[in-house]
């Protein structure tokens, strides 16, 4: 990896995209939101763009399938060292996600930054 190319803090497998796709198409623009905490909040909440307000310590991690990816400033403090990898497995969705009914939810699995890949976003000061 050259220090120009930043390691993706976010990515979603291919059953988590084609369900962003399916959601995507009944509801238009779709936006994630990592809040943390307990509950739904622990999951990754799938909202229509325009339903849904990023606060000012929110931090942008990315995209997934074209949806901008959005983690608490206080949750982002815990978890810049990882890349979130953005999942699909059977359950129930979060209450106000809009996988609820779909069998499945959104679930997030993670590794951990290399020191190589830690340093250029570091030096980027995306971590």
């Amino acid at each position: 990896m050259n220090a120009q190319t930043l390691p993706l803090q976010v990515i979603a497998t291919a059953a988590a995209l084609r369900l962003v796709e399916k959601l995507r198409t009944r509801h238009g623009p779709l936006l994630f939101h990592q809040s943390g905490g307990c509950c739904d909040g622990s999951s990754p909440m799938c909202y229509p763009q325009d339903d849904f307000i990023v606060g000012d310590h929110d931090v942008s991690l990315g995209e997934i399938g074209g949806a901008p990816f959005y983690i608490s400033g206080p949750q982002f403090a815990y978890w810049k060292h990882t890349q979130l990898i953005i999942d699909v497995v059977p359950g129930r969705g979060g209450m106000f996600s809009l996988e609820n009914g779909e069998g499945v939810r959104f679930l997030v699995r993670s590794r951990l930054f290399s020191d190589e890949e830690l340093a250029v976003l570091q030096a980027a000061g995306r971590a």
